[in-house]
């Protein structure tokens, strides 16, 4: 397992080929205001990739750009919502198809209302992470090990955690119900971005 550090783009070839797990680290959750820092990607094969974006950058990063927008990779997140909403601000990509842990897990776990990553690592695979860099400056000019750590870490998880839920959502007849909110998601991130982010639109009152 390696933790590869990328300046503003990721290398091209750098993954293989299937589903990739994507996360975000910014500088706030205000997606406006607070920049995009940086973008971890794996490809679920043992590494992990980092791709730092410095301020003032143009966010071009080309070959970025073409993974996270490839129709044909399915894009693992968890809470999707946010990390969509940063990549289409930031990025200009829409990083679709998606599936979201964070959802799966609200859909099968019912028995419980702790669906952090670290309780469903904890729970579905039996390890532990660490959230001691989650609010950590990720802007600043160097990131400490442990910040890449922790980014990496992010990812690292989300196939195998994919294919447990996956299983479960089968068990409990679930499925179409994941699949339509997954689907929806990259519409709900835009809903984000153009200031409906707290209104339920699908309220009465």
């Amino acid at each position: 397992m390696t933790v590869h550090f990328h300046e503003e783009d990721l290398p091209a070839g750098a993954l293989g080929p299937g589903a990739i797990a994507i996360d975000t680290e910014t500088m706030g959750l205000i997606t406006p205001r607070d920049r995009l820092c940086v973008v971890q990607i794996s490809d679920g094969r043992g590494d992990e990739h980092l791709v730092r974006f410095n301020p003032g950058s143009d966010y071009a990063a080309p070959h970025l750009k073409a993974v996270l927008a490839d129709p044909e990779r399915l894009k693992l997140y968890h809470f999707a919502r946010f990390d969509l909403a940063a990549i289409r601000h930031y990025l200009g990509v829409v990083a679709a198809p998606v599936y979201c842990t964070k959802i799966a897990s609200r859909l099968v776990r019912t028995y419980t209302d702790r669906h952090g990553l670290k309780e469903l690592v904890r729970e579905l695979l039996g390890q532990d992470i660490s959230k001691q860099q989650q609010s950590s400056d990720w802007g600043g000019p160097v990131l400490s090990e442990a910040q890449r750590d922790y980014a990496a870490s992010d990812v690292r998880f989300l196939h195998a955690l994919r294919e447990e839920l996956d299983r479960r959502l089968t068990r409990e007849g679930r499925q179409h119900l994941a699949q339509a909110c997954f689907d929806f998601l990259p519409t709900r991130a835009e809903l984000d971005l153009a200031g409906w982010p707290e209104i339920d639109i699908f309220a009465h009152v």
